[in-house]
């Protein structure tokens, strides 16, 4: 009797084990099919897509590079790892290559496009910009394309630099520079003004044998070809004197800023500014002879406060009242 009870003891107590064991084993494999996934395949997916998917299950993209390919679309996968069906833990990397397209692609028309369009083809197909030259055109706006390098359709390699002719627009009105020596300031102006010529530098120095407070040097010089909006400096013959200020007439209307530097050896830098409304703007900033004197145009549609330098030092202000 004592056998059999022990028998069935043993029995019950194996049967215990074995459960134990059982229930153990099937915890762990729930356990771990929580922790670890099926690695997706990726070949040929879209790279946006393919990083949502490993996102999503818990899996770390990793980007070893990227290969030119034929039969892969550009920014799509082309290589994986580990490789489809592969069970991972959570957290661990895959690693992918990204296509980068075909090597050769046909060249894309780029004939009237605005540069800025231009380049942005040019950087979505992995080219550059190479030569870039301008030149006028009736036709095409400022920054239009006018010809490229190479033609539209032709097989080129990723990567190649495209040469570009650009538009500078329509040619402006050009005529021959007129004759200003002989004249007065005033002269002068109004006829630069006449041919829509802007004013450029004025300066004044003395020479004896030539009348006082007329123009005696210019640039550009007379007779050369110049377009519409040029700027024309011109050098007046003037002893030392005070500085003044004085009215001109029509699109050149303000006053006449003038500064004479002292006399000596070495050239300094000169800086004009002028602040207007908030604003400050450099009129003039350059080197000037010892004993030279400087002409400026004030603007005297605003309120305004000029500032000039000598060698980067304040030496005078001046204000302007609006008229």
């Amino acid at each position: 009797m004592i056998a059999k009870i022990a028998k069935i003891g043993g029995v019950a107590f194996a049967f215990v084990v074995v459960v134990g064991i059982s229930a153990y084993l099937t915890l762990t494999l729930i356990i771990k099919s929580e922790d670890t996934v099926i690695v997706p395949d990726l070949e040929g997916k879209d790279v946006v897509y393919a990083l949502e998917l490993l996102t999503e299950l818990e899996l770390n993209t990793k980007v070893k590079g990227s290969e030119y390919t034929t039969d892969i679309p550009k920014n799509h996968v082309v290589f994986q790892e580990p490789q489809p069906g592969s069970e991972i833990k959570k957290g661990r990397d895959v690693k992918i290559i990204i296509s980068k397209g075909p090597k050769t692609i046909s060249m894309p028309n780029l004939i009237a496009l605005s540069i800025q369009q231009a380049n942005i083809i040019l950087e979505e197909n992995d080219m550059c910009q190479g030569e870039l030259s301008r030149t006028y055109h009736t036709e095409l706006e400022k920054d239009g394309i006018i010809a490229q390098v190479p033609a539209a359709d032709a097989v080129i390699t990723r990567g190649a630099c495209i040469d570009l002719l650009v538009s500078k627009g329509a040619r402006p009105g050009a005529f021959k520079m007129p004759d200003l020596a002989g004249l007065t300031l005033e002269d002068a102006l109004q006829s630069i003004e006449k041919v829509n010529l802007t004013i450029g530098k004025l300066k004044s120095a003395y020479q004896k044998n030539k009348p006082r407070n007329i123009i005696v040097e210019q640039e550009p010089v007379s007779g050369q070809r110049v377009i519409i909006g040029s700027p024309v400096s011109m050098l007046i013959n003037r002893e030392p004197q005070k500085e003044r200020s004085g009215q001109l007439y029509g699109q050149t209307a303000g006053s006449i800023f003038s500064y004479r530097l002292d006399n000596g050896f070495l050239n300094r830098r000169i800086r004009v500014s002028l602040n207007s409304a908030g604003f400050t703007n450099d009129l003039f900033d350059d080197f000037v002879k010892a004993g030279e004197e400087i002409w400026l145009l004030i603007p005297r549609d605003k309120e305004a406060t000029l500032f000039l330098y000598e060698n980067d030092r304040l030496v005078k202000t001046q204000s302007y009242d609006a008229y």
